[in-house]
């Protein structure tokens, strides 16, 4: 993609050309592929138009229905002509880093909308459940108009938490008789979440665990990081059953953000994210070609054991800032 090009594409973007859109957001997810003086223009172009968007989180153990949940509240929204874009986070290949795009795949119905944009993103292999440039579609969607972005996370337990740090509301999904994840919640993941939903509501189960959930929220008083006292809701997705009820605890959620404050808070906070995550990821990068060209020496003398790993780990390190100065 040349750079004499991306400013029409960009504002061809702003005025709602779907095509054009599509290609903005690849431009977007790569930045070290682009010019670097283009992509800081149009992204703080970008930055400045955003700040409006609801970003809704939805996390839970792989199978438990987000994907379906997801679809059904893009539905709703459209019902009130509001645009939606969707970021589905993929488990990485571990040989391409790229996305598998399944839930993508599963989201299908809503392909054909021009006012719902749905993006498979991958992890890259950074830990906490988020990629990279998730941080960054949500502020090129939130600036291109979207009213509402919904992150669907890649479910994988107590590591899946980045997510509360890009959303203003986040919905912890579970399914009938997982009595012992919600056991395993207690250890820090509970308080992350803002909406908890019982999805596959239609099953005999669903009761207890709604209870047990209900239970655990306030017998133990617990709030969320925006000071919010989480609500429990019970939902049948695949059967429509239980969504006017969620819509509405979402609603009250974002409201209650707005009303004190909270909202903007949360929008800084995913910049100061996205400023530490990706600075990371680069500084990995550079020091995994340093390693691979500066580490036999000590590789050897750690092999031979003539040297332990963390001294030798120290020595690449100092080697690796040295050349760095």
């Amino acid at each position: 993609m040349k750079s004499s090009g991306i400013t029409e594409l960009y504002e061809e973007a702003l005025k709602g050309n779907s095509r054009a859109l599509s290609r903005l957001i690849t431009f977007v997810e790569f930045p070290g592929e682009s010019d670097p003086e283009i992509y800081s223009y149009i992204m703080r172009d970008l930055m400045r138009r955003s700040g409006r968007a609801h970003v809704i989180g939805v996390t839970g153990s792989p199978g438990v229905g987000k994907s379906t949940l997801i679809s059904r509240l893009i539905s709703f929204y459209r019902k009130n002509d509001e645009k939606v874009a969707v970021i589905t986070v993929d488990p990485s290949s571990p040989f391409s880093k790229g996305s598998f795009m399944g839930n993508r795949i599963r989201m299908q119905q809503h392909s054909q909308d021009p006012g719902v944009f749905i993006r498979s993103t991958a992890t890259r292999g950074v830990y906490g459940g988020l990629g990279v440039s998730v941080p960054l579609l949500i502020e090129a969607f939130d600036g291109l108009g979207f009213e509402r972005i919904i992150i669907e996370s890649v479910g994988v337990g107590q590591i899946d938490v980045d997510i509360s740090k890009v959303s203003h509301t986040l919905i912890n999904v579970f399914i009938p008789g997982a009595g012992d994840d919600i056991q395993a919640l207690k250890a820090g993941i509970m308080e992350i979440g803002d909406v908890f939903v019982v999805n596959k509501a239609d099953k005999p189960e669903a009761e207890v665990t709604y209870k047990q959930l209900y239970e655990i929220l306030n017998l133990e008083d617990i709030e969320s990081r925006s000071g919010w006292k989480p609500i429990v809701y019970k939902v049948s997705a695949v059967l429509g059953r239980g969504l006017e009820d969620l819509v509405s605890g979402i609603e009250m959620h974002r409201k209650y953000l707005i009303d004190s404050g909270r909202f903007k808070e949360i929008i800084n906070q995913r910049r100061v994210y996205s400023l530490k995550t990706i600075s990371k990821y680069i500084l990995d990068k550079y020091f995994d070609e340093f390693f691979d060209r500066n580490s036999k020496e000590v590789i050897d003398f750690v092999i031979r054991g003539e040297k332990d790993p963390y001294t030798g780990s120290i020595s690449i390190i100092r080697k690796f800032l040295e050349s760095s100065r």
